[in-house]
């Protein structure tokens, strides 16, 4: 409490706040004359020691005539009242010398008396240690406090903050006080006659002037003015760091604080001090016919001081500050310090990152447009201009420098529309402004706009008489606002975003209406599309050539790419030959006034219908094309997958890649049922549509195009692209493949059938039947559905047709059947190691590892899911050849010689392994027997195997077998025992097809005898005589049990007898 009662007190007495530091050099008066001027009985006794209580600077007689004409009674208790009101007196008002004599001295005082630094450190003591530059000042030379005042926008602690920003009020009154600035600037500020530092010569409380006549002269010297004084440069750095600290509080800039006042009470009456606003809204009206000349000069310097120094403005530096860093833009530490600090150069890096996506706070953005339009409405803030286009300027454009009138004279000049040339230099200048602070520059985007910039963009200077285009980030954020879904609201009017869309269209249109697109692709256009002169074929060319291109002309023409990928309408060429498509089938998407790049999805999906003509193929197909090069181009796509792209695969720009990184984390997550999948929903969902785009069009998977090219050439020339067309051509001669193609295709054709939904020709084929038959079916077990309603008679023929294609894929190797891997896991590698020993990971088993199971089935060894797999490849092989891969290679001569008739029709229903069983010992070849003999085996392990069998004895067994458990044999055994039994009639049909079998099973036993005890086992409990031959074995072993009791006793009785001798 006593420690507290003593800063109170002290803050009391002492006027709470003073000075910056000691001035270096210049000692406190002493009692005498100064100049000639008799000092005043009040200032000599303010050198002699008061008690620190009770004084006051209203009890002196030197200032209470001043006091009593300027001062309101209720401050004369409070020193620090008193000095503000006496030096923010009004410029006319002058107070008599004595006064300003005591004023000055009394600061002075203050300035050099050690208690105020002990006053610091006991207010700010938890602030000291935060900061640690000014804990390890020196104390008892005032550096402390100084230290305090320039890291006053960090002070948190509010008696600390209140008493440095008190003191700072105080200091900036007289450069003199401010610490250092003296010693830095005092041979610039006699070389530039700024003023006098000699008290007494000058209205003491006027030295404001001097720091306003060094901050004229630095902007001269950056303009490169005749007979400018070049200032050094720590003057330079005191007179910014000066500006600086005075950017919160327009009072601390007392030279526009005395210039600006009354200007101030007209137009910012209301505008509350502190943070800069003060400034801004005088710079907003700076340009009103009401502003007084001497504050529009104040104003205009303090603005280019800004152009040098975006710290000088408060209001910047705040809002930016993290962004600044965040995306560091004053962290180059190739460039100079004075460029580093430039607002053009700052603006830019920030507008940079908002164009490529990156997080930009709304306050940031705020007041990056309010600057940029600030830069574009006075030329004069940019040097660059002003040195370079002088001349073009006195004699085109004089007279027209409010409003941005002057820049706007310069742009027609540059274009020839007053009969002259402009300079390079200017030209250049005045271009890079432009396009800095412009997209395009147009009247008609300006006037129907305003409105939405000055609501969205908060550009609250744009008023009706403006002449002014809207600036670069102002044109960015109408872009922004235009392409909002309603969800996210403020969006554009009509009228407005009807002009954005309108330039973006020209732009695209023509790569000349894009300055800067034509500067930094001179070269490239040159070198890749000299020939190209069409409208809008330049930039489809250099699209073409992106990964080619220059780094410069590759970042314009890919910022203009994922533009238009978020709006196709910006492709207005494209637009033109798709109209007929996308009033048919996208009317509902295109109608809207926001396109998020579902338009351009709709004639993706819709690219093969009867409307669409061959330019808008080619278009759409080009669209795709450049959007594989990098995935920002796919607006959705980026949209939805931004996040998760940074996260999971970061580094990888193109988007195939983007899209197989994606897909295979997805992949990874579901097979090993995580809780929580690492890809969002919504990039999930994108994910897919991106899958399916892709396997639409080869060319659409560059790596799998590039090692097919020449197999594409060789077998399939006279396939067009698309529609999948090339990729089934591939797969239909896959064996004439070259190896790294045919791997290729063989790994696409294991993501196929992992996810059907990807199979773009079976999709397309059987819309239809997908609709009819499988609505409610998950997209991954689609091919599963197809393949059960595949004999319905409602199926169409050609989606059946598909359907056995990839049912002959899937039996060539079980890789490519995703069930059946499943199923089979424990069994395949128990029963068929030997076979996958030999095996490669790219390419086809042809059916071996299948067949393998096959016979396992015949043995009744498989587990019972595995079992249920290989019984429905068992029943649909046995309708037709084709998909028995084993069947058809080693009966390759065969079938056409013996079966001709059989194999060339249309539908087949077994026909084909009838006459293969029917002529068994016709056949040569060992190999094909086997086969044929291994399809008896199984047919006899169960009748569903045998559909022509089932066929002719569905009756039988509805009557005979219905009690009997379907599998392992058991309904065939129960057939064959109903042929045997006399008191059973079974229908004639049946009665043949089991004789038939029967001789057949007789004949195969004695070509190919049981390989195993298993084998004849199996033979055993499938024979028509089973019983019979269990009877004989069971007899048998009876026989030999008797004989073997027998033999024992014999043995056991002469035993003993040869004991008894």
């Amino acid at each position: 409490m006593a420690a507290s009662g003593r800063v109170h007190l002290l803050l009391l007495l002492m006027s709470v706040p003073f000075c910056l530091c000691t001035v270096q050099g210049l000692k406190a008066p002493t009692p005498g004359p100064v100049n000639n001027v008799p000092v005043a009985p009040a200032v000599a006794a303010m050198t002699q020691p008061r008690r620190a209580t009770g004084w006051k600077l209203a009890e002196e007689q030197s200032c209470r005539d001043d006091l009593t004409r300027l001062c309101p009674k209720h401050t004369w208790s409070n020193n620090l009242a008193v000095l503000e009101c006496l030096q923010d007196r009004k410029e006319e008002t002058e107070i008599a010398v004595d006064c300003n004599h005591l004023l000055w001295n009394y600061k002075l005082n203050l300035t050099m008396d050690p208690k105020f630094e002990s006053v610091a450190m006991e207010i700010c003591k938890s602030t000291i240690t935060e900061i640690k530059e000014c804990s390890e000042e020196e104390r008892g030379k005032g550096y402390l406090v100084s230290c305090l005042v320039d890291h006053r926008g960090n002070i948190t602690e509010y008696q600390c903050h209140q008493y440095i920003t008190k003191m700072t009020s105080i200091v900036f009154s007289d450069y003199r006080l401010i610490c250092g600035f003296m010693d830095k600037c005092r041979e610039d500020i006699n070389t530039l006659r700024c003023g006098s530092i000699n008290v007494g010569e000058k209205d003491i409380h006027s030295q404001g002037e001097v720091i306003a006549c060094l901050e004229k002269a630095l902007v001269r010297e950056a303009e490169q003015q005749d007979q400018a004084h070049p200032i050094r440069e720590e003057c330079k750095k005191s007179i910014m760091r000066v500006a600086e600290l005075s950017s919160d509080d327009f009072h601390l800039d007392r030279f526009l604080y005395f210039s600006c006042r009354e200007d101030r009470e007209r137009f910012c009456e209301n505008t509350q001090a502190g943070e800069g606003k003060v400034y801004k809204c005088l710079f907003s009206h700076k340009f009103e016919e009401a502003m007084s000349e001497k504050c529009r000069e104040a104003l205009t310097t303090r603005q280019k001081l800004i152009t040098q120094d975006y710290k000088v403005s408060y209001s910047l530096t705040k809002a930016c500050k993290a962004d600044l860093r965040k995306h560091r833009c004053n962290l180059d530490t190739n460039m100079p310090r004075a460029r580093e600090a430039r607002l053009s150069y700052l603006l830019l890096c920030l507008e940079s990152a908002v164009h490529r996506g990156r997080t930009v706070s709304e306050d940031c953005q705020g007041e990056m447009l309010e600057y940029r339009r600030m830069l574009i409405e006075d030329f004069s803030l940019s040097p660059e201009i002003v040195l370079h286009c002088r001349g073009e300027i006195e004699t085109h454009c004089s007279g027209l420098h409010r409003k941005g009138r002057t820049l706007h004279c310069l742009m027609r000049v540059g274009r020839g529309d007053k009969g002259s040339t402009v300079d390079g230099l200017c030209q250049s200048a005045v271009r890079r402004c432009t396009l800095s602070n412009s997209l395009l520059l147009d009247p008609i985007l300006y006037k129907k706009c305003q409105g939405d910039a000055a609501r969205l963009c908060h550009t609250h200077g744009w008023n009706e008489t403006s002449e002014l285009m809207p600036p670069g980030a102002v044109f960015s954020c109408l872009y922004r606002h235009a392409y909002r879904t309603e969800e996210q609201g403020r969006r554009l009017s009509r009228d407005c975003k009807v002009e954005v869309q309108r330039i973006l269209h020209q732009r695209a249109l023509d790569v000349k209406l894009d300055p800067d697109l034509q500067k930094r692709c001179l070269t490239d256009l040159g070198k890749w599309c000299s020939d190209k002169t069409g409208t809008g074929q330049e930039l489809e060319c250099l699209q073409d050539h992106l990964e080619d291109l220059l780094s410069g002309c590759g970042e314009v023409v890919g910022n203009l790419t994922e533009l238009q990928s978020e709006d196709i309408h910006i492709e207005a060429l494209l637009i033109r030959a798709c109209q007929p498509v996308i009033q048919s089938h996208c009317h509902d998407v295109s109608d809207n006034q926001v396109d998020t790049g579902d338009v351009m999805e709709c004639l993706v999906q819709n690219k093969h219908q009867k409307e669409m003509n061959s330019k808008c193929t080619v278009g759409v197909t080009h669209f795709q094309l450049i959007q594989m090069k990098d995935f920002r181009f796919s607006y959705k796509f980026k949209m939805a997958c931004k996040e998760d792209v940074l996260k999971l695969c970061p580094n990888i720009k193109k988007k195939v890649d983007v899209v197989i990184c994606l897909s295979t984390t997805v992949r990874n997550d579901t097979l090993q049922d995580v809780k929580e999948q690492r890809v969002s929903l919504k990039c999930r969902k994108q994910l897919r549509v991106e899958e399916l785009e892709m396997s639409e069009d080869i060319r659409l998977e560059p790596e799998l195009y590039d090692v097919c090219k020449t197999d594409i050439g060789r077998l399939c020339s006279n396939v067009v692209f698309g529609n999948a067309q090339m990729m089934e051509c591939l797969k239909e001669r896959k064996k004439q493949l070259s190896q790294q193609c045919h791997q290729r295709v063989f790994k696409l054709q294991e993501g196929e059938m992992l996810d059907p939904e990807l199979d773009y020709q079976l999709m397309r084929v059987c819309k239809q039947m997908i609709k009819r038959f499988c609505t409610d079916v998950d997209a991954k077990n689609m091919l599963q559905c197809l393949k059960q309603n595949k004999n319905s008679e409602l199926m169409d023929p050609k989606c059946k047709q598909m359907i056995t294609k990839r049912q002959i894929t899937q039996n060539t190797d079980y890789r490519l059947n995703p069930i059946l891997r499943k199923a089979c896991k424990a069994d395949i590698p128990k029963f068929c190691q030997p076979i996958l020993n030999k095996a490669s990971d790219d390419s086809e088993l042809e059916g071996q590892v299948i067949g393998c199971l096959k016979l396992k089935y015949a043995d009744q060894r498989l587990s019972p899911d595995c079992e249920d797999q290989i019984r429905v490849i068992l029943q649909e092989s046995a309708l037709d050849y084709r998909l028995d891969p084993q069947l058809q290679i080693h009966c390759a001569e065969e079938i056409p010689g013996l079966c001709a008739e059989e194999a060339v029709a249309q539908e087949q229903t077994g026909q084909v392994e009838e006459c293969l069983k029917a002529n068994l010992l016709k056949i040569k070849h060992d190999l094909c027997k086997k086969e044929v003999l291994n399809m008896l085996k199984e047919s006899k392990a169960d009748v569903f195997v045998d559909p022509v069998l089932h066929t002719a004895c569905a009756l039988d067994l509805k009557h005979q077998c219905a009690a009997v458990t379907p599998g392992r044999g058991r309904q065939m055994s129960c057939l064959l025992e109903s042929l045997q039994d006399k008191r059973v009639r079974l229908q004639p049909e049946c009665k043949k097809r089991l004789q038939d079998r029967m001789d057949m099973w007789s004949y195969a036993a004695k070509v190919a005898p049981a390989e195993g005890f298993s084998d004849l086992a199996m033979q055993v409990m499938t024979s028509p005589s089973k019983n019979y031959i269990l009877f004989i074995i069971s007899l048998g072993v009876i026989v030999l049990f008797l004989v073997g009791l027998l033999c024992g006793r014999i043995t056991k009785r002469v035993t003993r007898e040869l004991k008894d001798r």
